[in-house]
């Protein structure tokens, strides 16, 4: 039930019928079988999040809910479990390295996996899948604002951007991955997106074949003789944004499954329905009915619901002062269970606008109040609570230590207004922040950095949004700093290029550095995991040479449950408790 390749995911905040598909890779319909009745019950999950795409994995879909709900609604060959170990699905289907030199991956889905209309899950959702995640046919120069790239996938592409065109298995359910070069990820590199059948129809093409002619059919992108291929835009125009949805759409192929749960219903910024899925039984079986979840907002709305019995699971993310919250509920009977995320907060300023003067950005990163925004959000939460001083590494990390004595952190230890003020010789910049305002971590961290900031001379306007905008916006002009989060599972590396990489998915802040991506290159190709830590180091350090950002803390997790469900076992990376959704039972 995985949603691959791993990617970092952007955090946020502060949560049996029958039905008829309306669109079938012909344009016909098929009846769908949405979960069966007096199984296991039902339950409410609280989360902080409004849900805004059935595509976790384009850039625009990419938040922690969206994922959430993709992880129980897809099916694919592996997922990372509490431990982060990969877990290979073989009900689903297999891979195997058939080759070394060069790399060549098979992928075969099993006989009988399909989608939630019946259609089955084929080599053309492989070939979809790797078109939208390779970057292959893109022919874009971002430097001289010409050519096209055709699909904005959130993870990053080093990877599958060094694979020739997938050759299609005569079974018609697999398809080989031939690496030009070696690739330390290629276990985590591939899974199956969305369905290429209702991808087709919803692009003006005639059924799925017609899209695997054109993928077959449409020539490798050069950046030297850009042409725009109109068939294959219209393909990745609908990926990128065509599943976004903030209510039910109407046309239930907009909403596919082919994991253990299909949703039902949806009240746009209040809830979601999940029902079981009866025809899955290729992967683990789920045992509730139905799993409805509630977006809360702030901890305190997710506690007062599990509290007064309207949620049976809550994960808010916590924040100093509310640590009384959380003993209350374990007073009552909850369980409650504190925890180290594999993600952090940061503050992320563009290379562009007042940031384009590197004097600038380092003038504005002196004045932020690190220790005080930790004292004021973790504190408490976390003991003996320091700021974080990687980019790449949490302090668990063995190479932590080493890698922030010589990354040149210590140079914003602390808060330096003389020294900003003077780098600023008189300038007194106008800077915008984006944040989450739904989050009152975010909302404490802006209000410190813009007071800290204004003894310097910066005006600092307030650009935060609420509900799902905000991270609409992270893609836009309309801001020069923002304050975020990133969470993300500790298998693979492919996580740092995803952010740090020159035009890559996740790279909203426009840092280019090419020693940087040399490094983040030579990383792609080395299983040595000794010298991925020497290059992670060597990255980190040209992250902080070019004043990119800092990051803040290390997010603190906490899970709490009612005495009626059993099953909850808490993860550190993006899936948080829903890993093992389908081991969730009442008691």
């Amino acid at each position: 039930m995985p949603l691959r390749p791993l990617i970092q995911v952007i955090t946020g905040a502060v949560a049996a019928a029958l039905v008829l598909s309306g669109c079938t890779g012909s344009g016909g319909s098929a009846p769908v079988v949405v979960g069966e009745t007096s199984r296991g019950g039902s339950i409410t999950v609280a989360e902080v999040n409004t849900f805004t795409s059935f595509n976790p994995f384009s850039t625009a879909g990419n938040t922690d809910i969206n994922t959430k709900i993709g992880h129980i609604t897809h099916s694919g060959f592996y997922y990372v479990d509490n431990t982060e170990r990969v877990i290979r699905n073989e009900k689903f289907g297999r891979f195997e390295k058939v080759s070394d030199r060069p790399l060549k991956v098979k992928y075969t889905v099993n006989e009988g996996v399909k989608w939630s209309d019946g259609d089955p899950i084929d080599a053309g959702d492989l070939l979809l899948s790797w078109a939208a995640g390779s970057g292959y046919f893109d022919d874009a120069d971002t430097q001289a604002g010409t050519g096209t790239t055709y699909f904005s996938p959130a993870a990053d592409r080093t990877g599958l951007a060094a694979t020739a065109l997938p050759e299609i298995g005569s079974d018609g359910r697999s398809i080989t991955l031939e690496y030009l070069s070696p690739y330390a990820d290629w276990e985590v590199a591939f899974d199956v997106g969305v369905p290429a059948h209702v991808v087709a129809a919803k692009s003006g093409l005639n059924d799925e074949d017609d899209l695997i002619e054109l993928i077959k059919d449409s020539p490798r992108g050069d950046s030297d003789s850009p042409a725009v291929n109109a068939p294959l835009k219209r393909v990745g125009d609908f990926w990128n944004t065509g599943f976004d949805a903030k209510s039910l759409p109407q046309d239930p192929a907009m909403f596919l499954s082919s994991g253990p749960y299909i949703v039902r219903d949806i009240v746009p910024d209040a809830s979601i329905t999940l029902v079981r899925n009866r025809d899955y039984v290729w992967g683990a079986e789920p045992y509730l009915d139905e799993i409805t979840v509630r977006f809360t907002g702030a901890p305190g709305a997710a506690v007062s619901a599990l509290g007064s019995g309207q949620a049976d699971i809550i994960a808010p993310q916590p924040s100093a002062g509310t640590e009384g919250l959380f003993d209350g509920l374990a007073a009552q009977g909850n369980t409650v269970e504190r925890y180290s995320q594999s993600g952090y907060d940061h503050l992320d300023v563009k290379f562009a606008g007042p940031f384009a003067d590197k004097d600038v950005r380092e003038a504005f990163l002196k004045t932020v109040p690190r220790q005080k925004i930790v004292a004021d959000v973790v504190g408490g939460l976390v003991a003996d609570a320091k700021p974080l001083d990687s980019h790449v590494f949490l302090p668990s990390h063995p190479k932590y230590a080493e890698t922030v004595k010589n990354n040149g952190s210590a140079e914003y230890s602390e808060v330096d207004i003389q020294g900003a003020t003077s780098q600023l010789r008189g300038a007194t910049p106008t800077i915008r922040i984006l944040y989450n305002k739904d989050n009152p971590n975010r909302v404490r961290a802006f209000s410190l950095i813009r007071d800290s900031a204004a003894l310097a001379g910066f005006r600092v306007e307030d650009a935060g949004l609420g509900g799902p905008d905000w991270v609409a916006a992270l893609s836009t002009g309309t801001y020069d700093a923002a304050i975020l989060g990133w969470i993300g599972p500790s298998v693979g590396v492919s996580r740092v290029p995803q952010i740090f990489k020159t035009g890559a998915g996740s790279n909203f802040t426009g840092f280019s550095d090419a020693d940087a991506d040399k490094a983040m290159d030579e990383l792609a190709t080395t299983t040595d995991l000794g010298k991925q830590d020497e290059l992670l180091s060597d990255i980190d350090k040209r992250v902080w040479v070019n004043a990119y950002g800092l990051p803040l803390y290390q997010a603190a997790g906490t899970v709490a449950f009612g005495s009626r469900v059993t099953g909850v076992k808490p993860s550190s990376g993006p899936l948080g408790v829903w890993w093992n959704a389908w081991e969730w039972r009442l008691k």
